[in-house]
């Protein structure tokens, strides 16, 4: 049976790419924002670009925020695309404090631009896999290159959930988490070519074994 992956649709996230990414996996994969979709699916995506603030008002509003937390505490696997990612933390600091869903201890901070980079940060750069066994991050090569747009980083409480860094001037921020079934990337799987995709389907392949 392939895994049911539900892309949540709460107004933020470049909710098609992921869309067409995912279904070159021939996976059975639904956007949507019904709670009770969300609540019956195997694994769920937490999209999202633009304001942490507005992410959160727009999940409170069709409170999704429950369903996603409930989703995560029955074992079943949920990853974070960029501001996503971002949402899985206790606040961000972006337009003043906001709570975030707290799912993973720690908080997101804004990135400083220096005279080699400015913000946002966007284009393309490498990983630095801190976890060399990690099957979310099985097959990616120190050479693959990933797409970033963010201004904003994560900074968690434990350093042992981070799987990989990508620096930033001097600054070297988490680019990709994981918390027992929770993922997240920082950077766009659905935009990152071949290597994007390969995450994509190393996500898949953890979620159908669950």
């Amino acid at each position: 049976m392939k895994n049911k992956v539900v892309i949540i649709d709460y107004g933020l996230g470049n909710i098609k790419s992921i869309y067409d990414a995912f279904s070159r996996f021939n996976e059975s994969v639904i956007i949507s924002k019904n709670l009770s979709t969300i609540g019956s699916a195997n694994s769920i995506i937490l999209p999202g670009v633009g304001s942490f603030a507005k992410a959160m008002q727009l999940i409170n509003k069709l409170d999704l925020k429950n369903t996603i937390i409930n989703h995560v505490k029955n074992n079943k696997p949920l990853l974070g695309i960029c501001l996503g990612m971002q949402l899985l933390f206790e606040n961000s600091e972006e337009f003043g404090l906001n709570k975030g869903l707290s799912l993973i201890p720690g908080k997101v901070k804004k990135l400083k631009s220096n005279k080699f980079e400015k913000l946002p940060n966007i284009g393309w750069r490498k990983l630095n896999n801190k976890k060399i066994n990690s099957k979310f991050l099985n097959s990616i090569n120190k050479s693959d290159e990933f797409y970033f747009l963010h201004s904003f980083y994560c900074k968690p409480k434990n350093e042992n959930h981070i799987l990989a860094e990508t620096k930033f001037g001097k600054l070297k921020f988490t680019s990709v988490v994981n918390y027992k079934n929770i993922y997240g990337c920082q950077f766009h799987p659905e935009k990152s070519s071949k290597a994007g995709l390969k995450i994509i389907e190393n996500f898949i392949k953890i979620a159908n074994k669950q």
